[in-house]
C-alpha cells in the first residue's frame, strides 16, 4: 500500500478554525430550496471523501454502493494481516540476527579455547605436586573447560534459535508481501471503480432526482406540518449585543464538530488503509474540542443549556425565578472572575516561556514596556525562524499552545459579559414584577 506522510501545518490548522465556521455558516444561511434536490456537488464531495465505501452512492439511494464494502473490508484485513506478519517478520529477524551474531562471536572462542585446553592439562600435570602453582593452571584448565562447554551450549542454542527463525522469517516475509500486494491491488481496484462512478455521477443524480419528483406528493403534508409546528429559535433569545455576540460565537463554534468529523475519517484511512497513522489529528482535534467547550459556554447560558436541577426552580413565577437567579449569581461571577483572571495568568504564561524570544515575550515577561514593545513589532516578529511563539506542545507536531490558552480569557471574558446580560435581565423582571 503507499503510504501517507502528510502533516497539518500549523498555519493552517489555525485558519481553518477560522475560515470553516465563516464558510459553513454562510452556505447554512441560504435559503433552502422548494423542491428537495439532490446535488452534484455534493454528490462529488461525498465521492472524494467516502467514495472507499461508496457512501455517493448511498446517497442516491444506490444500492450497488454495497458493492465497495467488501472490498474496502478486504483492505482493512489485508492491512491487519500485514501488520501482524510484519511483527512476526521482525521479531525473527532479530532472533535471526542475534543467533548469527553469537555464532560469529563464539566460534572463533571455542576453536581457540579448545585449542589452549591440551597446553593447560599439560603445564598443570608438570607443575610440582601440591605446589601453588598446579592449582593456579588446574583453575586455569577449569575455566577453560567451562568456557568450553558454555559456549558449546550458546552455540547449540543459538544454532537451534536459527534453523527455527529462519524459516519464520521467511514464511511470514511471504505472508507480508501477499497481504501488502492484496491491499494494494485492493486499493487500486476501489481507485479505478470511483474514477467510473466520477463519471458517471451525473447521470446517477440525474436519475435520483427523477426518481425523487415521484415521491415528493408523500412528503408535503409531512413538510407542511413540520413547518406549522412552532419552534423557538435561538435568535429569539438575544435581547441585546451581549446576547447576539454569544449566539455568533455558539454557532461560529459549533461547525468545529463538522471539522473533527473529516480529520477523525482521514485518520481511520491512514491508519487502517494506507498504514500510516498521523501524529497531529488527536491533538489537533482535543485542543479544539477544549477551545470550543470554553468559547461556547455564554451560548449555553444564554439558551440554558446548561444542566440544572429543576425541581424547586421550574414552578416558579418570573419574578421569583429572577429572583433565585440574582442570589445565584454572586456565585456565578466568583467562578467567572476566577476563571478569567486565571486564564490571563495561563495565556501570558504560554507567551512568556523560556523559549519566546521575540519582543512580546520580552513584554510578557514584564522585561518590557507596552509602548516600547509595540514599538518594536514589526513583520520580522512573525517570519523570522529564530523567533518561537511562546510554549508549544511536547509531540512531534510542536503546534503553539498559546492561541489555544488565549481562547480561554475569549470563553471567560465571554461568560462574564453574558452573566451581565443575565444579570440585567433578572433585574428588569423584578422591577416589572411580570
Amino acid at each position: 500500500m503507499p503510504s501517507l506522510d502528510f502533516t497539518l501545518p500549523h498555519w493552517l490548522y489555525l485558519v481553518g478554525l477560522i475560515v470553516f465556521p465563516l464558510v459553513a455558516m454562510a452556505l447554512a444561511r441560504r435559503p433552502l430550496p422548494e423542491k428537495r434536490r439532490y446535488s452534484l456537488p455534493l454528490g462529488y464531495l461525498i465521492l472524494v471523501t467516502g467514495g472507499m465505501l461508496g457512501l455517493h452512492r448511498f446517497y442516491l439511494k444506490n444500492l450497488l454502493g454495497l458493492v465497495f464494502i467488501p472490498i474496502f473490508i478486504l483492505i482493512l484485513l489485508a492491512n491487519g494481516y500485514s501488520r501482524d506478519a510484519r511483527s512476526q517478520m521482525s521479531d525473527a529477524s532479530n532472533l535471526v540476527r542475534v543467533a548469527e551474531r553469537t555464532i560469529e562471536r563464539e566460534e572463533p572462542r571455542l576453536a581457540e579455547a579448545t585449542a589452549a585446553l591440551p597446553g593447560l592439562r599439560t603445564e598443570a600435570e608438570a607443575a610440582e605436586e601440591g605446589s601453588f602453582a598446579q592449582r593456579r593452571m588446574e583453575r586455569q584448565v577449569e575455566r577453560a573447560e567451562e568456557q568450553i562447554a558454555n559456549a558449546q551450549e550458546r552455540l547449540e542454542r543459538s544454532r537451534i534459535d536459527l534453523a527455527e527463525a529462519q524459516p519464520v522469517a521467511a514464511a511470514a516475509s511471504a505472508d507480508r508481501a501477499f497481504w501488502s500486494k492484496a491491499a494494494r491491488y485492493s486499493f487500486y481496484l476501489l481507485l479505478l471503480m470511483m474514477a467510473v462512478d466520477a463519471l458517471l455521477l451525473p447521470g446517477l443524480v440525474s436519475r435520483a432526482n427523477r426518481e425523487l419528483d415521484y415521491e415528493l406528493g408523500d412528503d408535503t403534508a409531512m413538510i407542511e406540518a413540520v413547518e406549522a409546528e412552532e419552534v423557538r429559535h435561538d435568535s429569539d433569545y438575544a435581547k441585546n449585543w451581549i446576547d447576539r455576540l454569544s449566539l455568533f460565537c455558539g454557532e461560529f463554534v459549533s461547525y468545529w464538530a463538522v471539522i473533527a468529523v473529516f480529520v477523525y475519517y482521514y485518520e481511520v484511512l491512514a491508519r487502517y488503509v494506507f498504514n500510516s497513522p498521523t501524529n497531529w489529528a488527536h491533538e489537533a482535534m482535543y485542543l479544539m474540542f477544549g477551545m470550543q467547550y470554553l468559547i461556547a459556554g455564554s451560548y449555553a447560558m444564554l439558551t440554558e443549556s446548561h444542566v440544572r436541577v429543576d425541581i424547586f426552580y421550574a414552578p416558579l413565577s418570573k419574578p421569583r425565578k429572577a429572583w433565585v437567579d440574582l442570589f445565584t449569581s454572586i456565585f456565578f461571577f466568583i467562578f467567572a472572575g476566577t476563571l478569567l483572571a486565571t486564564s490571563w495568568i495561563f495565556a501570558m504564561d504560554a507567551i512568556a516561556v523560556p523559549t519566546g524570544n521575540g519582543v512580546l515575550s520580552q513584554w510578557a515577561r514584564g522585561e518590557m514596556p507596552l509602548d516600547e514593545m509595540l514599538a518594536r513589532f514589526d513583520l520580522g516578529q512573525l517570519t523570522d525562524p529564530r523567533i518561537r511563539w511562546g510554549e508549544i506542545s511536547f509531540n512531534e507536531w510542536e503546534v503553539p499552545l498559546w492561541p489555544m490558552k488565549w481562547m480561554m480569557v475569549v470563553g471567560g471574558l465571554l461568560l462574564v459579559l453574558q452573566g451581565v446580560s443575565k444579570l440585567s435581565k433578572d433585574i428588569r423582571t423584578i422591577a416589572r414584577g411580570a
